[in-house]
């Protein structure tokens, strides 16, 4: 009885879950000289395809997709080796303060964005990374390793301590353990941080819209928030298709990855 009713539950609460999800793809679909302005429920016309060029072309969503994933694959990876690094230093080598440092370092991912917004701004803009692809790669690995390292620290505490003895009586230093040893073993820790970080980074809008401005350097999420902007003159179904081809990949990532991913969350520990 208790099954039944807990299955039924997670499906009613699913269903309104995808309400939303439903309603942009429907609408999405509708072709924007037949729009009305009321809801859609159930497809009736096919215009996608016509929708998402539209949204392509107002606001030349080339660029900013380029942008996005150069952001994503490379703030991501180099966020993730970085928490690797601390977190195998918080994890496996001995010393006092293993708490401290480990809420210090975790604590970044704790604090609302929009605390950093004004003091970022500011010093963008005295020392000129203000609209520059280094300001915003800079700004993305920081907000990405707390996250990264609480994944990463979590999965070297499983790391059996016998692998680090054995290779000391070896002679091995620190550098050679972590790279021959714990990194290898960390395959999967590493793939499901970087896959949750690529995904971070593409959807983020907040740093994107603040801290940058010309096509060339702002990030997609940016750019469909321009497209808004234009909300009157394109119309909301191309709208709702540009915001629907805009999380394809990060929908497909995350799709093709999810065993890793949820794996490697279930095992936190603090």
């Amino acid at each position: 009885m208790k099954a039944t009713l807990h299955s039924t539950l997670t499906i009613v609460l699913a269903a309104l879950w995808f309400v939303p999800t439903y309603l942009i793809i429907v609408n999405a679909f509708t072709p924007n000289a037949a729009y009305t302005g009321d809801v859609v429920w159930f497809p009736r016309q096919f215009g996608l395809v016509d929708n998402i060029a539209a949204a392509w072309k107002a606001v030349d969503l080339g660029p900013s997709l380029l942008n996005s994933l150069l952001y994503a694959v490379v703030a991501g990876g180099i966020a993730v080796l970085v928490a690797a690094l601390a977190g195998f230093a918080v994890a496996a080598i001995p010393g006092g303060r293993r708490t401290f440092w480990f809420w210090l370092i975790y604590s970044g991912a704790l604090f609302p964005a929009q605390a950093f917004l004004r003091p970022l701004f500011t010093g963008y803009a005295e020392t000129g990374l203000y609209d520059t692809r280094w300001g915003l790669f800079l700004i993305y690995i920081a907000t990405c390793v707390p996250f990264s390292f609480f994944i990463m620290r979590n999965h070297m505490l499983s790391v059996p301590p016998e692998i680090n003895e054995a290779a000391q009586l070896d002679g091995a230093n620190w550098w050679t353990v972590f790279s021959r040893f714990y990194l290898p073993l960390s395959k999967s820790a590493l793939a499901a941080a970087f896959i949750f970080q690529f995904v971070w980074v593409w959807n983020e809008l907040l740093f994107g819209i603040t801290l940058s401005y010309s096509e060339n350097i702002r990030p997609v999420m940016a750019a469909l928030a321009g497209l808004q902007s234009n909300y009157g003159t394109v119309g909301p179904p191309v709208v709702l298709a540009g915001a629907l081809f805009v999380s394809l990949p990060t929908v497909v990532v995350f799709l093709l990855f999810q065993r890793v991913f949820a794996s490697r969350l279930g095992g936190a520990k603090i």
